[in-house]
C-alpha cells in the first residue's frame, strides 16, 4: 500500500513509516519480488554508494482495485441494448479484422506450422495470455492460453472467443486443423487448442 501510495522507495524509509526495521522490510519485499509483485533498481543520490529502490511491478499494481472489466461489460451490454446485436456483432468484427491484419503480418516471415505457432504465443504472451506450446505423445501440436485478459469481455460475449479461434484457423492455414479443447469460460483452467495438419499421422 506504501509503494502504491507514495511510489518507489528504500526499505529503510518504508520500515520507518511502518514503525520496523529496515531489514525487516527488505525480508517481505524479497518475498514480494519473488512472487513477482515488486522489483527493485539502483540509484545514487549526491555522495555515497547508490540506494537500492523498491517499487510495484504491474502485477504488483494488478492486486488493487481496477474497474475496467466491469466498464467493459456494461459497455459491451449497453451497445446491445441501445444499439442491437448487429452493431455488437460490427463491433467484434472490427476488432477480429486488427487482430488478424496484426498477426498476419508477424506471421508472413514463419514458413512452417511450429514456428508459426511459437511466434503466434509470442504474440499472444504480449497482449496477456501467458501462451505456449507444446507438442504431444502422438506429434499434435497443443497451443495453450493459461490466461484470458478479456475474460469478462469473453464471459458477457463469446463472440470474442468464436472471433479468436477463427483467426487461429485462418492464419495457420487452409490444410491445418484447429480444434480447442479445454476453454476458460467452461470452467478449465486454461484455453487449449490442439493444431494439427489432417495427414500429420
Amino acid at each position: 500500500m506504501l509503494l502504491k501510495m507514495h511510489g518507489a522507495n528504500t526499505a529503510a524509509v518504508l520500515g520507518k513509516k511502518l514503525g520496523i526495521t529496515g531489514e525487516a522490510v527488505r525480508q517481505q519485499l524479497v518475498r514480494l519480488n519473488e512472487e513477482g509483485l515488486v522489483a527493485s533498481y539502483s540509484q545514487s543520490r549526491g555522495v555515497g554508494r547508490p540506494s537500492q529502490y523498491w517499487d510495484l511491478t504491474p502485477l504488483g499494481h494488478s492486486r488493487f482495485p481496477d474497474t475496467h472489466a466491469q466498464l467493459t461489460v456494461q459497455l459491451l451490454s449497453s451497445v446491445r441494448d441501445l444499439l442491437g446485436q448487429e452493431a455488437l456483432d460490427t463491433l467484434i468484427a472490427a476488432r477480429e479484422n486488427q487482430t488478424r491484419e496484426l498477426y498476419s503480418a508477424a506471421l508472413n516471415q514463419s514458413d512452417n506450422l511450429s514456428d508459426r505457432l511459437h511466434r503466434l504465443a509470442e504474440l499472444r504472451t504480449a497482449e496477456g495470455y501467458m501462451a505456449e506450446v507444446e507438442v504431444d505423445k502422438n506429434g499434435t501440436f497443443l497451443f495453450i492460453e493459461n490466461h484470458c485478459p478479456i475474460c469478462a469481455a469473453a464471459t458477457a460475449c463469446q463472440g470474442f472467443c468464436r472471433a479468436e479461434l477463427n483467426i487461429f484457423r485462418e492464419l495457420l492455414g487452409s490444410d491445418v486443423k484447429v480444434e480447442r479443447e479445454e476453454y476458460i469460460l467452461s470452467g478449465d483452467r486454461r484455453c487449449t487448442y490442439s493444431v494439427q495438419r489432417p495427414d500429420a499421422h
